[in-house]
Formats: C-alpha cells, sequence, structure tokens
C-alpha cells in the first residue's frame, strides 16, 4: 500500500468519527430545548406532561436539523475548493480537500431535503462557497460542489436535480465550474454536469442529462438523455 493509500484508510476513520461529533454537536441546542421545555411540565397534569413533551421532540428535531445545516455550512466553507478551474492530481491535497467539503455536505443532505427551497437553503449553499444572485429558487439537496457553482438572478432549480462542478478522469480530479444565467430553468430531476453553461433565460427539461462542458444558448429549450436543444422559449 502506498503513502498515498494509507493516508485515505486514516483519514476515511477519522471522516466517520467527525460525522458523529458534528450530530452530536447539533443535537447540544435541541437537548437543551427538550430539557428546558420538560422541566416546565414538572408537577403538571400527565396529559400535559405527554403534550409538552411530544411537541418538545418536534421542535427539537428542528433545531437539530438547522444547527446541522449551520455547522456543515461553516466547516464545508472553511474546507471549500479555492483553487481555479483546472486538473489535478487525484492522489493530492486537492482531493482530501474536496472529499472533507462533501462529506459535510453529506451530512447536511440529512436535513437540508426538509428546507429546500428557502432561505435557510440559499444561506447554506452560500456558505458552502456559491455565488447566488437575487430571487433564486434551489429546490434541490443535491447542488455539489457548491463553491465551483454560479447562479444568476431569478434562478429555478427544480427539486431532485444533481449539478455537478466536478469530475475524476485519467487519475485526475477536474475542476470546471457550472454557470447558470439569469432567470434560467433547470428542471426537477435532470442532471447537469461540470463545465456546462446554461443561458440567460434557458431551460433544461425534467430528468434532462446535460453532459459535461455543453453550452446551452440564452432563451432555449434542451430535453432528452443526452440533453440537446428542442425549441426556443415562447415557441
Amino acid at each position: 500500500m502506498n503513502s498515498f493509500g494509507r493516508v485515505q484508510h486514516v483519514l476515511s476513520v477519522l471522516v466517520m468519527a467527525l460525522v458523529g461529533v458534528i450530530i452530536g454537536l447539533a443535537i447540544v441546542p435541541s437537548y437543551l430545548f427538550f430539557d428546558w421545555m420538560t422541566a416546565t411540565t414538572d408537577g403538571q397534569d400527565r396529559v400535559i406532561e405527554v403534550v409538552v413533551t411530544c411537541i418538545s421532540l418536534g421542535l427539537g428535531y428542528i433545531i437539530w436539523g438547522v444547527s446541522l445545516i449551520v455547522i456543515c455550512g461553516v466547516l464545508g466553507g472553511m474546507f471549500r475548493i479555492r483553487k481555479p478551474e483546472g486538473r489535478y492530481p487525484l492522489r493530492s491535497f486537492i482531493t482530501i480537500q474536496w472529499a472533507f467539503s462533501l462529506v459535510f455536505h453529506r451530512v447536511a443532505q440529512m436535513f437540508l431535503k426538509q428546507v429546500v427551497p428557502s432561505f435557510l437553503a440559499n444561506l447554506y449553499y452560500r456558505m458552502m462557497g456559491a455565488k447566488i444572485g437575487k430571487g433564486v429558487q434551489l429546490n434541490s439537496e443535491n447542488i455539489n460542489d457548491a463553491s465551483m457553482l454560479i447562479f444568476g438572478d431569478g434562478v429555478v432549480v427544480g427539486g431532485g436535480a444533481t449539478i455537478n462542478g466536478h469530475l475524476v478522469e485519467s487519475g485526475e480530479i477536474v475542476l470546471a465550474p457550472v454557470r447558470v444565467g439569469n432567470g434560467a430553468l433547470i428542471g426537477g430531476g435532470s442532471i447537469v454536469q461540470p463545465g456546462c453553461t446554461i443561458g440567460d433565460g434557458a431551460v433544461i427539461g425534467s430528468r434532462a442529462v446535460v453532459p459535461k462542458w455543453t453550452d446551452v444558448p440564452s432563451g432555449e429549450v434542451w430535453a432528452g438523455i443526452p440533453a440537446r436543444f428542442i425549441k426556443n422559449v415562447g415557441e
């Protein structure tokens, strides 16, 4: 086993422990809230005690989820890739940095799908490094590599859509930003691969797959697998 492989195995174990720590830290405010709420029912009627306990559990879940998103957003932002677009050796610090950022995103996904689209989801993606314009609706928890993504004003990303800003090929990790222009729509369940540019007002049909480094001109509708030009918007 080479040195990089050993480092990878050690980091994998550390990451599992780190995930547990993150989840535990997110539970702290939830536990404190639950403890405070249930303490107010001391000496109360049994029905009141049960109702307060159940409500506390429900609200505690929300507090845990929000805390989880914030913690992952902060940590993911710290580890976000700041390197420019390009190809880098797979066995490098860049890959380790990317992997940590991905881990934080995967942990956040445990609750993120409950709050998309919302200001909280947009805040999370901004914390992770995404550039997001005004009035953007991100209705997906599968927006990966946030630091490689640029969304113009009024962009809508449909539910379950996947956007990736990286790929691995020929022993390299390739960082390729995805740029989505003003007013563009990415349909639910679609996949946009690295290096794509979606023009202003363009529409990507539901469940379409846009291959890597594809330029979709402004005002066009693309759909299918692989995605191809269908018509102009408004026709």
